[in-house]
């Protein structure tokens, strides 16, 4: 199956609300195989974030994932499991600008 023929699953969440935004931002210590830690809580859920930015800055990574519909719920447990990850200093969560979300 080819992904141009995949439709993309509708978003509902588990306790009926609405599908949030979130930018969450990571500083974590820059080593080998962070990224993947990183992503893997969104994908044990199913989740495929909108956007991932990584920028090395001296011993330290900077990661910013945009989600522009999730879960509410699966969001918080996912960002319960990054700051889990070792190596991972802070991660903070926000909401994106509208401008940032392509049509």
């Amino acid at each position: 199956m080819s992904l141009s023929s995949m439709s993309p699953m509708p978003l509902t969440a588990h306790d009926g609300s609405a599908p949030v935004r979130a930018l969450i931002t990571i500083v974590a210590e820059a080593y080998p195989g962070l990224l993947p830690r990183l992503l893997e809580p969104f994908a044990k859920r199913d989740l495929v974030p909108d956007a991932v930015e990584a920028r090395r800055d001296g011993d330290v990574m900077r990661v910013t994932i945009r989600l522009d519909a999730v879960d509410a719920g699966e969001l918080d447990r996912a960002i319960g499991n990054i700051g889990q990850v070792v190596g991972v200093h802070s991660v903070q969560r926000g909401q994106p600008a509208l401008k940032n979300i392509a049509a």
